[in-house]
């Protein structure tokens, strides 16, 4: 008996679609200033949310492409320095890339 389908969501920086487990998501917070952006690794908070591999090369494809406003639907300038130290203790805690599985999906792609 096959079990239930987990969720496959897309990485804002590199656009490859895996499981939403292999994926750090991301809130934008509001305050005063603007906004700021948040992991969210237990998928708990409130709002929309955008999702990334936990890897430095997928947050600098993300912040170069502007990723992040168009996913969250949000305008302005966006702080990713909280989601950038939280890449970077993960990446520096394991010594490797996190999250990035060689699975690619062929939905949507000509045949």
């Amino acid at each position: 008996m096959v079990g239930p389908a987990s969720p496959v969501r897309t990485c804002v920086g590199c656009r490859e679609r895996t499981t939403a487990t292999h994926l750090l998501r991301v809130v934008a917070v509001g305050s005063e200033t603007g906004y700021s952006l948040r992991p969210d690794p237990a998928r708990r908070m409130p709002g929309r949310g955008a999702h990334l591999h936990p890897d430095p090369a997928c947050l600098a494809l993300a912040e170069r492409r502007r990723a992040f406003g168009r996913a969250l639907r949000v305008t302005g300038v966006l702080d990713t320095g909280p989601v950038a130290e939280h890449v970077h203790a993960v990446t520096t805690t394991t010594g490797q890339q996190v999250g990035r599985g060689s699975q690619t999906s062929k939905v949507g792609r000509p045949t």
